[in-house]
C-alpha cells in the first residue's frame, strides 16, 4: 500500500507541474458571426484567402478588430519559434521596472560592471541601457546569436554611443542580460506573470522556453520564445489597449507610448537596410518595435508599428483602425525551410485594411 500511495503522489505531482507549466485554460478570443458583422467586406478577405494560399507559406494568421476575431488562416495554436518578436515582449516587460527604479535606463555597462569576450573598449562601456535598447549603443562586438545587420557594423570603438543606429543582436542580448540581472528573474518568468497569465494566453508552455547562442562569440544569450498565433495577437491587443486588460492595467499606458515613439527616422533606417524592388511602409526604429505612419498612400496607418521576426514572424499594430494582426510561417517545421518575406506580409496586412468597408 505504501508503495502504491507514493506513486499516486508521484503521478499527481507530475499532472500538476504540467499544468504549471502548460496554460491551456486560458481566454479563447471572442468572434464575430460574419464578416458583415465586423465590418470587413466577404469577397475581399476570401480573395485573401487565395493570395496567402498562392503567395505567402503562411502557418498561422488571425485579425483582430475591436478586440473580436474577424478572420483566421492556418493552425492558431500551433506554438513555435518568433524570431525577434522577442525583443518587442521584453520592451514591454522593462516597463514595469523602468518605472519602480530597478532599471535605470542612464546605466552604464561600466556602473553595471559588464564586459565580454576580449574586452569591450572604454568607450563601448560608456553605452547606456538606452542606448542598447534602441540599437544605437555604438557596440560592434559579434553576437552569439545572428539575424542582425552585419553588413553595416563599423571599426569597433569608431564611433560615440548613442550616435549610430545599428539593428545588432549584442544590444539586444546584453538588454536581456541586464533585465535579468536587475529583476532577478528570468525574462520567461516575466513574461508568464506580466502577460500570459493576466491576458489569458491559451496555449502558452514555459518549460519550453530556453536561451540561445554560441557563448564562443559573445557570453550574452537571446532569450528566444516560442508562442501561438493566437498568443501573439494578445501581446498585440495589449499594446493597442495602452496596457490594460479586462480593466486592469497590467502595463503602463506612457511606457507603451515611448517605447513606439520614433527614436531613429524611417530615412536613416531605410539606408541602412537597403532600398528594396518590392513595396513594403517605410520604418522607423523605437524601443525594439518598428514604427511606420503610411503605407501605399493610406494615412490610416498613421501611428502604426510592427513586432518584426525572421522567416515570417509578425504582430502589426493599426490604433486608427483599432486592428491587431498577428502572422507566423512555422519555417522550422511546418514548411521545409520556406518563408514568408516582409513584403509579402504587407501585401496581407494592406489586403486586410482595404477589406474594411
Amino acid at each position: 500500500m505504501r508503495l502504491t500511495s507514493y506513486l499516486i503522489i508521484i503521478f499527481l505531482l507530475s499532472i500538476k507541474c504540467e499544468t504549471e507549466n502548460k496554460l491551456n485554460y486560458g481566454q479563447p478570443w471572442e468572434e464575430y458571426l460574419s464578416y458583415e458583422e465586423s465590418g470587413f467586406d466577404a469577397n475581399k478577405l476570401d480573395k485573401l484567402t487565395e493570395f496567402i494560399e498562392k503567395k505567402s507559406n503562411t502557418t498561422g494568421l488571425i485579425a483582430i478588430y475591436k478586440g473580436k476575431k474577424f478572420f483566421e488562416y492556418g493552425d492558431l495554436e500551433h506554438i513555435s519559434y518568433i524570431a525577434s518578436n522577442r525583443k518587442s515582449i521584453l520592451a514591454m516587460l522593462m516597463g514595469k521596472y523602468v518605472e519602480n527604479g530597478i532599471i535605470d535606463l542612464n546605466q552604464t555597462l561600466e556602473d553595471l560592471e559588464m564586459d565580454d569576450l576580449e574586452g569591450l573598449m572604454d568607450i563601448e562601456k560608456k553605452a547606456t541601457i538606452d542606448h542598447l535598447a534602441t540599437a544605437r549603443s555604438g557596440i560592434f562586438h559579434d553576437p552569439s546569436y545572428g539575424g542582425d545587420d552585419r553588413k553595416n557594423v563599423l571599426e569597433r570603438g569608431s564611433v560615440e554611443p548613442g550616435t549610430y543606429y545599428l539593428y545588432n543582436n549584442w544590444d539586444f542580448n546584453a538588454v536581456g542580460y541586464i533585465f535579468e540581472k536587475l529583476v532577478g528573474k528570468t525574462i520567461y518568468e516575466e513574461l508568464e506573470e506580466q502577460i500570459a497569465i493576466p491576458t489569458g494566453f491559451e496555449n502558452w508552455d514555459l518549460s519550453i522556453q530556453k536561451k540561445a547562442g554560441d557563448k564562443t562569440k559573445s557570453k550574452y544569450l537571446a532569450y528566444p520564445i516560442n508562442l501561438s498565433t493566437k498568443d501573439m495577437a494578445k501581446v498585440g491587443q495589449l499594446m493597442l489597449n495602452k496596457g490594460k486588460w479586462n480593466g486592469n492595467q497590467l502595463i503602463s499606458e506612457n511606457w507603451l507610448k515611448k517605447i513606439v515613439t520614433i527614436i531613429t527616422p524611417k530615412d536613416t533606417v531605410s539606408k541602412r537596410r537597403g532600398l528594396s524592388k518590392f513595396k513594403s511602409p517605410d520604418f522607423g526604429y523605437s524601443y525594439m518595435w518598428w514604427t511606420f505612419d503610411d503605407f501605399n498612400e493610406n494615412n490610416i496607418y498613421e501611428g502604426s508599428y510592427s513586432a518584426h521576426g525572421s522567416g515570417g514572424q509578425f504582430i502589426t499594430v493599426i490604433p486608427k483602425l483599432e486592428l491587431v494582426i498577428a502572422h507566423k510561417t512555422d519555417f522550422i517545421k511546418k514548411t521545409n525551410g520556406k518563408k514568408t518575406p516582409r513584403h509579402i506580409y504587407y501585401q496581407i496586412v494592406d489586403f486586410i485594411v482595404n477589406a474594411k468597408i
